[in-house]
Protein backbone atom coordinates (compact mmCIF):
# COMPACT_ATOMS: atom_id res chain seq x y z
CA UNK A 1 0.00 0.00 0.00
CA UNK A 2 2.83 2.58 0.32
CA UNK A 3 4.24 1.75 -3.11
CA UNK A 4 2.28 4.16 -4.48
CA UNK A 5 1.26 8.00 -4.35
CA UNK A 6 -2.58 6.63 -3.62
CA UNK A 7 -1.32 4.34 -1.11
CA UNK A 8 0.81 6.85 0.75
CA UNK A 9 -2.09 9.20 0.53
CA UNK A 10 -4.35 6.81 2.35
CA UNK A 11 -2.39 6.18 5.05
CA UNK A 12 -1.03 9.44 5.99
CA UNK A 13 -4.68 10.79 5.26
CA UNK A 14 -6.09 8.18 7.92
CA UNK A 15 -3.33 8.79 10.42
CA UNK A 16 -3.90 13.15 9.96
CA UNK A 17 -7.71 12.63 9.97
CA UNK A 18 -6.65 10.59 13.49
CA UNK A 19 -4.87 13.42 14.97
CA UNK A 20 -7.35 16.11 14.02
CA UNK A 21 -10.20 14.21 15.93
CA UNK A 22 -7.90 13.51 18.94
CA UNK A 23 -6.90 17.41 19.35
CA UNK A 24 -10.98 18.15 18.59
CA UNK A 25 -12.28 15.98 20.61
CA UNK A 26 -9.28 15.06 23.75
CA UNK A 27 -6.76 18.29 23.71
CA UNK A 28 -9.86 21.16 23.12
CA UNK A 29 -12.41 19.94 26.41
CA UNK A 30 -8.87 19.25 28.62
CA UNK A 31 -7.82 22.47 27.71
CA UNK A 32 -11.11 24.63 27.79
CA UNK A 33 -12.79 22.25 30.03
CA UNK A 34 -10.38 21.00 32.75
CA UNK A 35 -7.60 24.09 32.27
CA UNK A 36 -4.91 22.03 31.26
CA UNK A 37 -3.07 23.06 28.08
CA UNK A 38 -0.01 21.17 27.89
CA UNK A 39 -2.09 18.09 26.14
CA UNK A 40 -3.66 20.53 23.51
CA UNK A 41 -0.07 22.04 22.66
CA UNK A 42 1.43 18.00 22.57
CA UNK A 43 -1.73 17.18 19.98
CA UNK A 44 -1.99 20.68 18.74
CA UNK A 45 2.37 20.29 16.98
CA UNK A 46 1.62 16.34 15.97
CA UNK A 47 -1.58 17.11 14.38
CA UNK A 48 0.23 20.66 12.73
CA UNK A 49 3.20 18.43 11.38
CA UNK A 50 0.63 15.30 10.12
CA UNK A 51 -0.86 18.14 8.10
CA UNK A 52 2.14 19.21 6.25
CA UNK A 53 3.35 15.61 5.66
CA UNK A 54 -0.57 15.18 4.26
CA UNK A 55 -0.42 18.30 1.96
CA UNK A 56 3.20 17.21 0.72
CA UNK A 57 1.69 13.74 0.00
CA UNK A 58 -1.15 15.09 -1.62
CA UNK A 59 0.64 17.63 -3.75
CA UNK A 60 2.57 14.72 -4.94
CA UNK A 61 0.01 12.63 -5.83
CA UNK A 62 -1.67 15.15 -7.41
CA UNK A 63 1.94 16.45 -9.54
CA UNK A 64 2.53 12.39 -10.28
CA UNK A 65 -1.22 12.47 -12.30
CA UNK A 66 -2.69 9.48 -9.80
CA UNK A 67 -5.38 12.16 -8.92
CA UNK A 68 -7.18 14.72 -10.36
CA UNK A 69 -7.23 18.31 -9.15
CA UNK A 70 -11.00 18.45 -8.54
CA UNK A 71 -10.25 15.11 -5.99
CA UNK A 72 -7.31 16.81 -4.87
CA UNK A 73 -8.94 19.45 -3.59
CA UNK A 74 -11.86 17.19 -2.11
CA UNK A 75 -9.63 16.01 -0.45
CA UNK A 76 -8.17 19.07 0.99
CA UNK A 77 -11.42 20.27 2.21
CA UNK A 78 -12.27 17.04 3.84
CA UNK A 79 -9.27 17.13 6.15
CA UNK A 80 -10.56 20.44 7.65
CA UNK A 81 -13.56 18.56 8.84
CA UNK A 82 -13.95 15.74 11.62
CA UNK A 83 -14.09 12.76 10.18
CA UNK A 84 -13.85 14.12 6.34
CA UNK A 85 -10.56 12.09 6.56
CA UNK A 86 -12.49 8.58 6.50
CA UNK A 87 -14.87 9.65 4.71
CA UNK A 88 -12.18 10.52 1.47
CA UNK A 89 -10.48 7.70 2.34
CA UNK A 90 -13.25 5.29 0.88
CA UNK A 91 -13.56 7.81 -2.26
CA UNK A 92 -9.81 7.09 -2.73
CA UNK A 93 -10.12 3.94 -2.19
CA UNK A 94 -11.39 3.00 -5.53
CA UNK A 95 -9.14 4.88 -7.48
CA UNK A 96 -7.09 2.45 -9.75
CA UNK A 97 -3.59 2.33 -8.13
CA UNK A 98 -0.70 0.83 -10.63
Amino acid sequence: MLKTPIGRLRIVSLVEGASFLLLVFIGMPLKYGMDLPMPNKVLGMGHGILTVIFFMVLVSAWADKKIAVSMAVQTFVASLIPFGAFYMERKLKTIPQD
